[in-house]
């Protein structure tokens, strides 16, 4: 009988898992389904591109997946009967599954008051362009970037960049490039003052108001326009279906990346609670697509009646953008802690551009010839 294999979402993670499987059962009675919400792939990497006003390519996820020999199916996920082993979509059609893999990735975190019904949220090409026509609009005024992580500093740069007339404001925490080592920080820093992005370290947002943020202490800022970058979360539908979650909604996998909950439920990327020695992974496109590809190879084990092997990953850089013409690339330990080494200024952009070019290319080789999965450009080490 066919073996039916569900992915949910086309993101890195889900489009690397997918790809793969396809490439690696083209022989074997097994059918590959991928559900997404919109037919174009979302580079959410470079998202905060998008809601400064820059454009992004396009692609399209059905291309793709009929070039490998993929099924897709548009709709939203809003259900998941693990008994029955069906995804429910919002046309009220239930898709059966024998294998399925959770690849819906995570959202910006709401749970500061105010925030989904006044910021903006990187979430998506669509709030991304809705951001970006706010922006085009202004004809002055102040834009809090709320979230001192990298998201926000890539998010200040290009705003500061391209609407000189707006003053950006960085608010958080955190120092921008506190997990840095002191020469990358330092040149985040600098291309914050260049751009004349003001910082307000060790700020907490208490509330977000419709033309300000209230801060601890009583303190407001004024804001034309908030753009929230403090945090992701997992919607809850792995929880709402009986899976093993963590404290983030994170589905909690074993060492090959299925649920431990549901062995035929295999999760990756953002959406999966991942442990390896060092703790557990932080959502990047770097492990993301790696996720994908090593949830590919282990079903493909299981199907041919194999162990599948544990999934081994280490960090190796951090590249960051700062505005179109500058950026810093943090090589990192394993673990990722930084190293002393770092690229910086022209040399950054260029080494970034590299390694962060679209995934398509990656995609397509795949259908080839099958990653390996030695070495992956996008931001680390695995093996398989």
């Amino acid at each position: 009988m066919t073996h039916r294999i569900v992915v949910l979402g086309a993101g890195y993670a889900g489009m690397s898992a997918a790809v793969q499987l396809t490439a690696r059962t083209r022989k074997r009675d097994v059918e590959v389904t991928v559900v997404n919400a919109t037919e174009r792939f979302t580079e959410r990497l470079r998202l905060h591109t998008a809601a400064a006003g820059g454009e992004l390519a396009e692609f399209a996820v059905p291309e793709m997946l009929d070039r490998v020999g993929a099924r897709f199916v548009a709709g939203w996920v809003t259900g998941i009967d693990a008994g029955a082993r069906t995804v429910r979509i919002d046309d009220e059609r239930a898709l059966p599954y024998d294998t399925l893999v959770y690849a819906l990735g995570g959202v910006a975190d709401t749970g500061v008051p105010g925030v989904a019904e006044h910021a903006y949220r990187l979430d998506g090409l669509r709030e991304a362009g809705r951001l970006a026509a706010r922006l085009a609009r202004l004809d002055g005024g102040t834009v809090v970037v709320g979230g001192t992580g990298l998201t926000g500093v890539e998010a200040a740069t290009e705003i500061a960049e391209r609407h000189p007339g707006l003053d950006v404001v960085l608010l958080g925490r955190t120092e921008p490039g506190a997990d840095l080592a002191p020469r990358a920080a330092a040149h985040v820093r600098a291309a914050l003052d260049r751009l004349g992005v003001a910082v307000r370290a060790g700020a907490e947002v208490v509330k977000v108001l419709p033309d300000a943020v209230a801060l601890a202490g009583g303190e407001t800022v004024p804001a034309r326009a908030v753009l929230w970058t403090g945090g992701t979360r997992v919607p809850p539908l792995p929880a709402a279906a009986g899976l093993t979650v963590d404290d983030s909604g994170r589905i909690v996998t074993d060492a090959t990346l299925r649920s431990v909950s549901h062995p035929e439920i295999y999760a990756v990327g953002d959406a999966a609670a991942i442990r390896q020695t060092y703790g557990v992974l932080h959502g990047t496109c770097g492990s993301g697509m790696p996720t994908g590809v090593h949830a590919a190879v282990s079903i493909v084990r299981t199907l041919r009646g194999r162990r599948a092997r544990p999934f081994r990953f280490g960090y190796y850089h951090l590249p960051v953008s700062l505005g179109r013409g500058d950026a810093v690339v943090q090589f990192t330990r394993p673990d990722g802690r930084p190293r002393r080494l770092c690229l910086t200024g022209r040399r950054a952009v260029r080494y970034k551009e590299i390694v962060t070019a679209s995934p398509w290319g990656t995609f397509r080789r795949m259908t080839v010839m099958p990653a390996s999965g030695a070495f992956w450009p996008h931001g680390g080490r695995f093996t398989r």
